[in-house]
């Protein structure tokens, strides 16, 4: 018998996502745990997978359309099945099908609550032309009492979607103008005009919203202060090159700080914290995001569990998010937790900055390149390899004195870097 598939709730307090791909075709047999189709949320892209075996037989929304999580998105039926009158199989799930446009489907309205009208009403554009729209869209419309005669939509296809009102709404109301006195005609001035100079508007991304939105929250909420450090590092370049002619897996300098942090938040407990509303909430375990760019923005993936699992763990976890960051195939609960990010500029040559806290977490290390400066020794100059990281914390679940605490802890850790290893 067919069933409705609707958009999964994939990521806390969505109302929305984007069906970025199917993964399947219409008519094909898919089995249990089987990738149906790829989501994309603020955070992350996600794959749908089939509860069980099925297929198919009609999709109701098309890749790159926004849904709203809980509405339908595919007719599915047991592998195998095939339905004669699709539409009335729609209407029996109490689906009223709206005129084609783009080959999408976006009411979910009783059938016995339809009205006589096609679902998706058309009317007339500034142009002459017709534009398409949602029941949805219609009733907030209806309820804002809105001229959609000039209104562009950023559906497929120029399609008007929920969006675009609500854009509408919120965007700023402008006060009539007061009247002008007429002006006598001045002549333009003689010459040439300046030259406009060449520009390139490149549209706001889903998740590049979502950082500006998240960052400016940490920033404004988060009463930010910083605790600075330097260390000696080569004998931690020393242990990395030891570890990595002796062993199978590469590690690298961030690896190290990883763990180093791990350990620091052992030593000092109460930095592994996040602020809540109503409570500061402290963790059992030590899980440390780490700061990946990628082509769709910063991600962070989180590594779970840093203080007790090996280096080379740890540098295998490390290196198979990163990856999977890059190419848009992190899950979203790989993207939540953690009380500590670590984002590491050294590779590009950046010796010293500061970071934003990745809300909820309690702070954030910001690591640059290690560089050869002079240092004294028992009175006496020598070169080191000297590295220098700011810790950006969150003074609400974290005093200064536990941060200074904490700092103290991670630069004794990198200057006895076989601690690391314990």
């Amino acid at each position: 018998m067919p069933a409705l598939l609707r958009m999964p709730g994939v990521a806390a307090n969505a109302t929305d996502a984007i069906l970025s791909e199917w993964q399947v075709a219409e008519n094909t047999d898919f089995g249990k745990e089987d990738t149906i189709a790829t989501v994309e949320t603020d955070k992350a892209n996600v794959d749908i997978e089939a509860e069980e075996a099925g297929v198919i037989l009609k999709f109701l929304v098309a890749a790159g359309t926004t849904v709203e999580v809980g509405a339908p998105i595919a007719l599915t039926g047991h592998p195998g099945e095939r339905v004669s009158d699709l539409d009335q199989a729609l209407r029996d799930l109490g689906v009223v099908a709206e005129e084609r446009h783009d080959d999408t489907v976006a009411a979910d309205l009783p059938a016995e609550t339809a009205t006589p009208e096609p679902a998706a009403r058309t009317y007339g554009g500034a142009d002459g032309q017709r534009m398409f729209v949602t029941p949805l869209v219609r009733r907030l419309v209806r309820e804002a009492d809105i001229d959609l005669s000039g209104i562009t939509g950023t559906g497929p296809n120029g399609r008007i979607v929920k969006r675009d009102i609500v854009d509408l709404l919120a965007a700023p109301k402008q006060p009539p103008s007061a009247p002008v006195a007429p002006v006598a005609q001045v002549p333009p001035p003689v010459g040439p005009a300046p030259e406009q100079q060449g520009y390139t508007d490149a549209p706001h991304s889903r998740m590049r919203k979502a950082i500006a939105a998240r960052l400016t929250q940490s920033k404004q909420a988060a009463p930010h202060f910083y605790v600075r450090g330097s260390a000696e590092v080569d004998a931690l370049l020393a242990l990395r090159k030891s570890i990595n002619e002796s062993g199978d897996i590469k590690i690298s300098v961030n690896d190290l700080i990883v763990k180093a942090a791990a350990r620091a938040h052992v030593l000092v407990p109460a930095m592994n914290v996040i602020w809540l509303d109503d409570a500061v909430r402290s963790f059992e375990t030590v899980d440390i995001a780490v700061a990946v760019a990628s082509d769709r923005g910063l991600m962070t993936p989180v590594v779970r569990d840093v203080g007790r699992r090996s280096i080379g763990a740890v540098a295998a976890a490390t290196r198979d998010l990163a990856a999977r960051a890059r190419d848009g195939k992190l899950r979203q609960e790989e993207l939540e937790g953690g009380s500590l990010s670590i984002s590491n500029l050294g590779m590009f040559g950046t010796e010293e900055f500061s970071a934003i806290i990745n809300p909820p977490q309690a702070a954030i290390l910001a690591v640059g390149a290690a560089r050869s400066e002079a240092v004294v020794h028992d009175g006496e100059l020598a070169v080191a390899s000297v590295l220098k990281v700011t810790l950006s914390v969150d003074h609400r679940p974290v005093d200064g004195a536990v941060a200074a605490e904490w700092m103290a802890a991670f630069l004794d850790v990198l200057h006895s870097p076989m601690t690391i290893l314990i």
